[in-house]
């Protein structure tokens, strides 16, 4: 696939991808009332996601290097349909948990074929591709769980919302499928590895993949910790009422977006400047919030946090994308997504274990360790 096939697949990938996640989000509240569970049980039945996702994002990469961005489009379509299934039939503990795994399993999927997709066209036009594509998703997170929101509360069910992702989501698959057939015709130069003189690169160098990933590993738990615990923040220790608890996540998603739209360029032009500005960002934004005397302040520290977390993931994907042959790009990108994935998992659960020691503010001081 060449570099303006390759953006369109990542850019209607990741906005699918996004409105997924802002749907799933809006609606955790209607599928546990649904479904009739404590909130132990839905966290039980949400260690599935993770347990469905890390098998199926190691598997992924090697299948898009033998089959292509037409796989990209499947996927897409499938986590419509597994949505909308999920919807409808967890209607306990045991159904909800066996969906979510197979949910998990095809998000995991999405994810690291749209960021393969995102690393191709970044490569082959030279322009910051992984990066607008990341905002792409920050804002259709947003769009999602607003648009959620008001169909609940306006009395729709719970699959309202997931059968009008599952139309997007197919759209998304069908421009996929269509460019992937439309790019494969057009020649593209030969990789180093298929010069004259090289053989083919068989196989992936795995430390600096495993570096960048656990890297990427720490972004993530930072940013999936506000994102996750952000609400919860407000309401505990600043006594914030239910809307404007919820305006923590939304503030968090909503500047993310806009610094990557706003930074694409920057990531690839210095990325080393980039990743230590963004990490010095993330941490200064999160004592912020942890020292804040009010709801203004917290809200600014998570301002900061976003804007220092949003960089850091796209700018580490960047470096993969320059370095890593095409013929073992998926593989290559699932080693990372897979390895950033486990940070993704712990934010939270790191959170909570520290804030039953030290409380909420504390916990957050752990964070901006990371």
């Amino acid at each position: 696939m060449n570099g303006p096939t390759a953006a369109v697949t990542a850019y209607a990938g990741f906005a699918a991808f996004g409105g997924f996640w802002g749907v799933w989000g809006a609606s955790v509240p209607g599928v546990q009332e649904q479904a009739g569970l404590s909130h132990g049980q839905l966290g039980t039945a949400l260690l599935f996601v993770g347990a469905g996702a890390l098998p199926a994002m190691l598997l992924t990469g090697p299948a898009l290097d033998r089959w292509g961005h037409r796989l990209t489009g499947f996927l897409l379509m499938a986590l419509g349909a597994v949505g909308v299934a999920v919807a409808y039939t967890g209607q306990g503990v045991v159904s909800l948990s066996v969906g979510l795994a197979v949910l998990g399993a095809t998000s995991g999927a999405v994810d690291v074929a749209i960021n393969a997709a995102a690393g191709s066209a970044e490569r082959a036009s030279r322009r910051p591709v992984i990066a607008r594509a990341h905002a792409v998703f920050s804002a259709s997170v947003v769009v999602a769980s607003l648009t959620s929101g008001a169909l609940r509360t306006s009395g729709s069910t719970v699959a309202v919302p997931f059968l009008l992702l599952a139309a997007g989501a197919g759209a998304a698959g069908i421009v996929a499928i269509t460019t992937a057939r439309t790019g494969s015709s057009v020649p593209r130069p030969p990789e180093a590895s298929e010069r004259p003189g090289r053989r083919p690169v068989g196989n992936v160098r795995l430390l600096p993949l495993l570096v960048i990933g656990g890297l990427g590993a720490a972004a993530f738990a930072v940013e999936n910790a506000h994102q996750t615990w952000s609400a919860v923040y407000l309401g505990d220790v600043h006594s914030a009422g239910p809307a404007l608890a919820a305006a923590g996540p939304a503030v968090f998603a909503a500047v993310a977006a806009l610094t990557r739209f706003a930074g694409a360029a920057l990531g690839t032009a210095y990325p080393s400047v980039i990743l230590i500005t963004g990490a010095t960002a993330a941490a200064a934004g999160t004592i912020v919030v942890a020292s804040a005397h009010n709801v203004s302040i917290a809200l600014a520290g998570l301002a900061l946090a976003a804007a220092g977390t949003a960089v850091l993931y796209p700018t580490l994907l960047g470096l993969v994308a320059g370095e890593v042959d095409e013929t073992v790009r998926g593989a290559a990108t699932s080693v990372v997504a897979t390895v950033a994935y486990l940070g993704f998992l712990a934010g939270p659960v790191y959170v909570g274990r520290w804030s039953a020691a030290v409380g909420l503010p504390g916990a957050m001081v752990a964070v901006a360790a990371v």
